[in-house]
């Protein structure tokens, strides 16, 4: 197969964080800077730690990916951001509580000196926070204006070669797509005129954009999945990517549906309960902020087992969301679900599983894994949509011309087909 022309990761990467002083932001830059001293191992990291098949199985070549794809090594990364609250980065993740004093001192000089950049926010789309650091302008329009100074001021004064920028960001009031977003003019002409209906994160995106830095969105929020942005993505040769990163409960409904489905058992029931007290939480306390993360959390089970084909089985299913905040929990969220399944002449069974997890302890890893891959994207010039990074999605992007595909292990398959095809290996179709 025919290598991609892929440029060489020299220089600088900058890595730009909007709300770099979250859970998951924080662990993630002070997880990264840990591992590039030798100090931690990149636990969860593809990039860093998965292995991929060259040829036939036969040849028994297994190499660690990033020997074998041309990745940004992470003492390139810098690492810079917006905020709402001022705290520096080390402050932010005392606060946080989910890494330990003890490991957050081994990196403190180099997270104390990440200061975020004031925030574009708006109440009206997180309800629950109060923002003290953050811009202001009569305009949306001059907002992106503001982000878009940020960041050429950014990657002069660290001198760097590339930037990508990360969404870790609270979840936005569920926004549905209309109008103002169908159309590049529209979505311009309504930032102009202060519309109700563009979002912060709509704000960070086209700012990117317009910089021709790559976009990826962490969260359930319209911002980049809509036609004006696929357009604009398109235009400037920019990937784009998201939403929501895949991390507990909804990772492994993209495993256990997918195991319901090929052995033809049905499915009557799933209800999901989920407890957090992270900032995440309080955010997801508000219906608004919630409706948006159900919308995401429901998208899952439906397009996996295919009800249409299949009514049988699954044509009446019952799917229930909650997630309540419990502040006692802090970072370590639990998701509950009970699964009413049914086999043979329709005999009711019932899966039961409770994940204590670590909700930031899982987004880092995937974080550092977008972060390198869409760089990666860029500089093998793919733009647009990039859904063969779907695998790290809740409810991955796609055109009006194509149907998602959640099956966890068909979107790894897609995923290292895509790295083979990159450095001109042949892809693997498993007949061998």
């Amino acid at each position: 197969m025919e290598k991609k022309q892929v440029k060489e990761a020299k220089g600088k990467l900058g890595v730009l964080v909007v709300g770099v002083g979250g859970a998951v932001a924080s662990t993630f830059v002070a997880g990264t800077l840990i591992v590039r001293k030798g100090l931690g191992i990149p636990v969860g990291s593809i990039t860093q730690l998965a292995t991929i098949r060259l040829g036939k199985r036969e040849e028994n070549r297994f190499p660690k990916i990033k020997d074998v794809v041309p990745l940004a090594d992470l003492k390139d990364i810098v690492f810079g951001g917006w905020d709402i609250f001022e705290d520096d980065v080390y402050a932010a993740a005392r606060h946080a509580e989910v890494l330990t004093v003890e490991d957050l001192d081994k990196v403190k000089d180099e997270l104390s000196a990440i200061k975020p950049m004031k925030a574009v926010f708006d109440q009206n789309f997180v309800k629950r926070l109060h923002g003290t650091w953050v811009k202001s302008a009569p305009t949306k329009w001059d907002l992106v204006r503001q982000v878009r100074e940020d960041i050429r001021q950014f990657k002069e004064k660290n001198h760097c070669e590339r930037l990508i920028c990360i969404w870790c960001g609270s979840t936005e009031v569920f926004t549905p797509l209309g109008e103002v977003h169908k159309t590049l003019p529209a979505l311009e002409k309504a930032m102009q005129e202060n519309s109700a209906e563009i979002a912060p994160s709509m704000i960070y995106a086209y700012a990117c954009l317009a910089e021709k830095v790559p976009y990826i969105n962490g969260a359930p929020n319209l911002t980049v999945d809509m036609p004006a942005i696929w357009d604009f993505s398109a235009q400037q040769q920019v990937p784009i990517l998201g939403k929501d990163f895949k991390t507990g409960q909804t990772m492994l409904k993209t495993v256990l549906s997918p195991m319901i489905k090929t052995r033809m058992l049905g499915l009557s029931g799933w209800f999901s309960t989920n407890i957090l007290g992270n900032r995440d939480g309080e955010v997801l306390d508000d219906p608004g902020s919630f409706k948006t993360k159900e919308e995401s959390k429901l998208s899952v089970i439906h397009n996996i087992l295919q009800p249409d084909l299949y009514p049988e089985l699954y044509g009446d299913v019952y799917h229930k969301v909650r997630i309540n905040y419990y502040p006692p929990r802090k970072d370590n969220k639990e998701g509950w679900d009970n699964i009413d399944i049914f086999g043979w002449l329709g005999y009711p069974m019932q899966l039961k599983v409770d994940f204590l997890c670590r909700d930031s302890i899982l987004a880092a890893p995937l974080c550092l894994d977008l972060v390198l891959f869409t760089d990666l994207a860029q500089r093998a010039g793919m733009s647009g949509i990039q859904t063969w990074l779907s695998f790290y999605f809740k409810s991955p992007m796609h055109d009006f011309e194509h149907i998602a595909e959640h099956d966890l292990f068909i979107q790894y398959v897609k995923l290292k087909n895509t790295l083979r095809a990159i450095i001109g290996e042949e892809t693997i179709d498993f007949l061998d």
